[in-house]
């Protein structure tokens, strides 16, 4: 039985990285013309941040977020509804051997930067950080 990659710590494999990258600009370049026929999803301005697509490349994972943040649980629903005419739009700008099934996530990158930003500027951090800085030798 074959070792299934996703789920190991090795991390995702340089073809699944490419083709990952190729779906996110694809997809973000459909949302930001309108090329979906439905006014709902063509009024929100939605950032992709990042597609992980599955080992055999059938299944990608869209991470997004609505511009400012807010309608976070419609975009999800839109998108969703979507679904069949976002994987076939963007199946034909690409050449892949199948159009992967397209799942939609939030994305959660931006929340987990402000809160280390907001944690490395407390006091207690700040200096925890300086006196490491501090203790290193010189390198002379």
């Amino acid at each position: 039985m074959g070792k299934n990659k996703f789920h190991e710590g090795a991390g995702p494999s340089q073809r699944q990285l490419r083709v990952g990258e190729l779906i996110r600009r694809a997809l973000s370049d459909v949302l930001a013309r309108g090329d979906v026929h439905d006014p709902d999803l063509n009024r929100m301005s939605i950032t992709v941040g990042e597609v992980r697509t599955s080992p055999d490349l059938r299944i990608a994972t869209a991470y997004v977020l609505p511009l400012g943040g807010r309608g976070q649980e419609e975009v999800i629903s839109l998108l969703a509804r979507n679904k069949g005419e976002l994987r076939r739009v963007v199946s034909k700008k690409l050449s892949l051997k199948f159009a992967p099934d397209l799942r939609f996530q939030l994305d959660e990158t931006f929340d987990r930067m402000d809160e280390t930003r907001e944690m490395l500027s407390r006091d207690d951090v700040r200096r925890d950080t300086d006196a490491s800085s501090s203790e290193e030798p010189d390198s002379e």
